[in-house]
């Protein structure tokens, strides 16, 4: 261990984190330089913010954690520098960082030195982002400028009671007080924003960002996040069935030893997104779900299995995420069209689009499990042979095509009376909707039975292990 002083919340929450005995400080010696307002006269040991090196289960990560005691976190010059200087390590390393937040925001005194630190702290964290994992996690206030940093960040972490993350203070925004809505609480920020994927203790948050980075790849170019297996990759997932509708259970089903690690889990729950491993090998997955179902089985909140705007730009997200770091993506598709409100209306086109280009953009390797219905240009936009998809499987009870088939048969036979739409629909079903149809066109590579998913998804990845891809030559899009 370092010289780092361990008594305080900023240097326990390091000691929490990292593997024992493992933490290397840097920096520790710095204090803040101005001389303006008389700062020369006010202690700023390590100019309030932690920085240095360690690992987590043998991988190395570079960490920062702000120290409330000194001039309540508040970041200056220095504190952007050590932290902006901790991005450059790990750039050159090649491994995560995490940031442990704890500021009062911009230090007054220091102006427009510690607004020019800030904005290169930025500068490396564009620069970092899809190249290294970055993780914040936020147990104290994190407003104003400060906001910027986690939403440039992958993955964010907040305490449940004492964590602040705005840019605007609640009462600051017009008609809006604390009491009405509290805008920056852990609440809002993980239901409404979709900025923060967990919510919890201090422990139980340290805890989460152990098990995420020993999930993901260290860089964009080395995966040291393979584990010996040792659950049966021919395990027969009986009880997946009556997952269709939850689909957090079913890919904790399919998963090794049951785990599945869930991002954004309190936004926007029509769509399901996370990591699993499979045979070792971590994959991304992405899932409809209409039904969620607490530790009890009973139904907590349900969805009309429509594709929303949150829904699709979250899973967009996290399909970006997965092919910068060359994590092969899972989707269990279950989608009966697109959300039909004003307010989807107001964005549903744009994020659809995102959600499309994320697919289609990504060299990843792809596979798609059709578990329940596939309509419309809903079904295309969830990973569809048409877009890339490298395979595609589905179940026999699965429906795949253009819309409900008694809906279709009304729309065709409008003027036919009901013994006929009834015929109708089910000649419908069988030549369009089923996934027989689908499979004999090579929509659809193989109709498997559900319990054999675990089997049939694994074997694709082994056989998709070597995939190469080459994307049209660009700088990049601009969906």
């Amino acid at each position: 261990m370092g010289n780092m002083a361990t008594e305080n919340a900023a240097g326990n929450r390091i000691e929490q984190l990292l593997d024992a005995g493992s933490f290397v400080e840097i920096g520790g010696a710095v204090t803040a330089r101005t001389t303006d307002f008389n700062m020369q006269e006010k202690k700023t040991p390590a100019d309030g913010v932690i920085t240095g090196y360690g690992v987590i289960d043998g991988n190395l990560v570079y960490v920062y954690s702000q120290d409330a005691s000194v001039l309540k976190g508040s970041i200056g010059e220095m504190h952007a520098r050590k932290i902006a200087n901790i991005y450059d390590m790990a750039m050159k390393m090649g491994a995560p960082v995490i940031g442990l937040v704890d500021c009062a925001g911009l230090r007054l005194q220091e102006a427009t030195d510690a607004l020019e630190a800030f904005g290169t702290l930025y500068l490396k964290q564009s620069l970092a982002s899809g190249v290294i994992p970055q993780i914040t996690a936020i147990f104290g206030t994190c407003g104003g400028g400060l906001s910027l940093v986690p939403a440039l960040t992958d993955f964010t972490f907040m305490e449940e009671k004492n964590a602040k993350l705005f840019v605007n203070s609640p009462n600051a925004i017009p008609g809006n007080t604390v009491d009405k809505c509290d805008t920056s609480s852990a609440k809002f920020q993980s239901e409404k924003t979709g900025l923060v994927d967990g919510v919890g203790t201090e422990e139980e948050i340290l805890s989460e960002i152990r098990t995420l980075v020993s999930i993901l790849p260290c860089n964009n170019e080395e995966d040291a996040s393979y584990t010996e297996c040792s659950d049966d990759l021919n395990r027969a997932c009986s009880e997946i069935e009556n997952a269709t509708e939850d689909t957090a259970i079913a890919l904790a089903e399919i998963a090794d030893d049951h785990v599945f690690f869930e991002t954004q889990k309190n936004h926007a729950k029509d769509m399901v997104t996370g990591f699993i491993r499979l045979n070792g090998m971590t994959v991304g997955a992405v899932a409809n779900r209409s039904k969620v179902y607490d530790e009890n089985a009973e139904v907590v909140e349900e969805f009309d299995g429509a594709l929303s705007a949150r829904g699709a730009r979250k899973a967009a997200r996290f399909v970006e995420f997965c092919d910068a770091f060359n994590i092969p993506v899972l989707t269990l598709t279950n989608v009966s069209g697109f959300a039909a409100t004003m307010c989807a209306e107001r964005s549903l086109a744009k994020a659809a689009a995102k959600l499309t280009y994320a697919f289609a953009n990504a060299t990843v390797p792809k596979v798609n499990v059709v578990i329940g219905k596939a309509f419309g240009s809903a079904y295309v936009t969830m990973n569809s042979k048409s877009l890339g998809a490298d395979m595609v499987y589905a179940w026999p009870t699965a429906e795949i095509g253009m819309m409900e088939a008694d809906l279709a048969a009304k729309i065709m036979y409008a003027d036919a009376d009901a013994e006929t739409i009834n015929e109708k629909a089910k000649e419908y079903a069988e030549l369009q909707s089923s996934p027989v149809s689908a499979a004999r066109r090579g929509y659809v590579d193989t109709i498997i039975q559900p319990a054999d998913t675990r089997k049939y998804v694994i074997g694709a990845f082994e056989m998709l292990f070597t995939k190469r891809e080459e994307s049209p030559m660009k700088k990049h899009g601009t969906v």
